[in-house]
C-alpha cells in the first residue's frame, strides 16, 4: 500500500510539474526581442520618474529589478541579438541601474544616473527603430 501511494504521488508530481513548464512565461517577457526591449524600457522610466518618498518607490524598484534580471536571462546568451547595437546599449543601462540598487538599495537614483539612462533608454528605442 506504501508503495502504491509513493507511486500515485510521484505521478502527480510529474503531471504538476509538467503543467506548470507549458503554461506562458513566468517572467512577462513575450520572447518577442523588440517588444520585450520596449517594456523594459517603459518599466525602468516609470520606476525612475516615482518620486523618492513614494510609497509605491519599494515594489516599483523590486519590478525594476525583476524586469532586468528576467531580460538579461532571456537574451544575454541569443545570438541573433547579442550583436545588435540596441541590446549593448540596453545591456549598458540595465548594468548601471543593476549596480545602483544593489549597492545602493535605499539611495534614490541620483539625477546624473537618471539622465545618462534617459539618453541610452532613447539611444536604445532609435536603434529598434532602424531595426539594429
Amino acid at each position: 500500500m506504501k508503495r502504491y501511494w509513493s507511486r500515485l504521488l510521484a505521478l502527480v508530481l510529474v503531471v504538476a510539474i509538467g503543467l506548470m513548464g507549458c503554461s506562458g512565461s513566468p517572467d512577462g517577457l513575450s520572447g518577442d526581442y523588440r517588444q520585450d526591449t520596449l517594456n523594459v524600457v517603459n518599466t525602468l522610466r516609470h520606476t525612475l520618474d516615482i518620486p523618492d518618498n513614494s510609497p509605491e518607490q519599494s515594489a516599483a524598484q523590486a519590478e525594476a529589478r525583476q524586469q532586468i534580471n528576467s531580460f538579461a536571462a532571456r537574451y544575454q546568451r541569443d545570438s541573433s541579438v547579442a550583436g545588435l547595437n540596441s541590446f549593448t546599449t540596453m545591456r549598458t543601462a540595465l548594468n548601471s541601474l543593476a549596480g545602483h540598487y544593489s549597492s545602493y538599495p535605499n539611495r534614490p537614483v541620483p539625477q546624473k544616473l537618471k539622465n545618462r539612462l534617459e539618453q541610452e533608454f532613447k539611444q536604445v528605442e532609435a536603434a529598434l527603430m532602424r531595426g539594429a
